[in-house]
């Protein structure tokens, strides 16, 4: 197993990935490999000078960067020598099992669909999130940023594409879906939700439970939270919001600190031929061992061959 790692992306980079990377490489077992992607002098001055040894790390160079505020389609052209670019090829050669940064969100995505592309049948891959829940589990939202307007065909596929990670990733059983609405009836929301409440009302493809409303979202109604990106990224990020302000205020317990952002590393792209997984831009060196961890377990899922045989 090779998990593809990029240096170069995130706002702490290179020295957050590669202590991340450093943190990482003691929880992998013998076989699980990490490749460095992107300026290989950098990411070795960086362990040299804090007295980690480096042996067992894999390195590929790759000196430029997508900045977070570049044209993510025009610099994925321009840039072929960035680390993004460089790590996209080495998941197409099959050279890495899963390519994972911190860096450019929608150079990820643009390089995803140009690389290992959609799996066939699914419309519009997507990103999700885990939020906890009161009884100590997870639920997974979907999607959070990926695809700001949505079809009812696409959110019905999104609960296919959550049900799946849930089921071989959290290993969560048939897991409930929910309909993210402003009421609980069939007949409430908007045009979109409404007509995707009719496209998913007793559907064999998973288990939808019905709509769910805002105030629910953290109560354990469900495992599987679908919404269009625009609605799902602001829950993600006003929940971090609400995580830092009651750290500033000394407010926290255990179940409060479970919405921090760097236990979970990062979230997969869904629906597309390969491993792929993005990381927070503000990303520590313990959010980039999180996500190299869970990198690991997706591999060993085959989620993408999951979702292959599902839309085939």
């Amino acid at each position: 197993m090779r998990i593809g790692l990029d240096i170069n992306g995130g706002d702490f980079a290179p020295e957050a990935v590669v202590l991340g990377a450093a943190l990482a490489q003691k929880e992998l077992n013998s076989g699980e490999q990490i490749v460095l992607i992107g300026d290989t002098q950098k990411g070795k001055a960086i362990l040299d000078e804090k007295g980690i040894a480096f042996d067992g790390l894999e390195w590929v160079e790759a000196p430029d960067t997508i900045g977070m505020d570049e044209h993510p389609a025009r610099a994925i052209g321009k840039k072929p020598n960035s680390s993004i670019v460089v790590g996209f090829n080495l998941l197409k050669q099959n050279q890495i099992n899963c390519f994972s940064s911190c860096g450019n969100t929608g150079a990820m995505l643009v390089g995803a669909m140009y690389s290992v592309r959609a799996v066939s049948g699914v419309i519009r891959p997507c990103i999700t999130s885990a939020l906890p829940q009161e009884n100590g589990g997870i639920a997974l939202v979907l999607d959070v940023g990926a695809i700001a307007d949505c079809k009812p065909d696409v959110l019905y596929q999104f609960a296919i594409l959550g049900s799946l990670y849930a089921k071989f990733v959290y290993n969560i059983e048939n897991p409930r879906v929910g309909l993210l609405n402003i009421g609980e009836e069939a007949e409430k929301g908007n045009l979109l939700t409404q007509a995707t409440y009719q496209l998913m009302d007793g559907s064999s493809d998973f288990n939808f439970t019905g709509n769910i409303e805002g105030r629910d979202i953290l109560s354990s109604k469900a495992d599987v939270i679908v919404c269009d990106g625009f609605t799902g990224n602001v829950i993600l990020k006003e929940a971090e919001a609400f995580y830092s302000m009651l750290k500033r205020r000394n407010l926290t317990d255990d179940y409060i600190e479970k919405f921090n952002y760097e236990l979970y590393g990062g979230t997969p792209i869904l629906g597309i031929n390969g491993n792929v997984m993005i990381g927070h831009g503000i990303s520590s060196p313990l959010a980039v061992k999180n996500m190299v961890v869970h990198s690991r377990d997706l591999i060993l899922a085959q989620l993408p061959e999951k979702i292959q045989s599902a839309f085939n």
